[in-house]
């Protein structure tokens, strides 16, 4: 399918299909991400994320997972949904955060609608998962809900 010149620069042997951008795009936003520079502001991880989950049309909710220098030591999607929602257990967020020695978090989950205004649920999903890392000294940086239409980042409008 590819491979990569001495530069770094994508070689492909044929036809991609769009899947196979999307893989690639993936691979590399990961790889501009994982271990080499602190996350300093939700804007550095937004790119990364927006990849991930603006093109889905089912709900998806990730977790990034920080070192103690703000280093990306982790990225999983955790939980997988419908059109309209999905299903969070906090006590798994909680789970997979100690298991990385994680000593931060940021969430984040698609609208699929295209709108990325935070519902109610959305706000009480976040101070529940921020309670729950609070007991085991675990920070909640941000919860980013990412969509067609743009992105709402709770640490900027000051709900973390």
């Amino acid at each position: 399918m590819y491979h990569r010149d001495h530069r770094g620069n994508f070689i492909f042997s044929g036809p991609v299909t769009p899947a196979e951008i999307f893989a690639i795009a993936d691979a590399v936003a990961t790889e501009g991400i994982s271990g080499r520079t602190a996350i300093t502001d939700p804007r550095s991880i937004l790119q990364f994320l927006r990849t991930k989950l603006v093109r889905l049309d089912h709900e998806e909710f990730h977790v990034v997972f920080l070192d103690a220098r703000h280093r990306v030591v982790g990225v999983e999607a955790m939980f997988r949904g419908s059109l309209t929602g999905a299903s969070v257990y906090i006590g798994e967020v909680v789970k997979a955060a100690l298991k990385r020695n994680a000593a931060a978090i940021v969430i984040a989950h698609n609208h699929p609608s295209g709108v990325p205004e935070p519902s109610a649920a959305d706000r009480e999903l976040t101070e529940r998962i921020r309670q729950a890392l609070n007991l085991v000294e675990i920070r909640l940086l941000d919860h980013l809900v990412i969509a067609a239409e743009g992105h709402t980042s709770f640490a900027e409008r000051g709900w973390l």
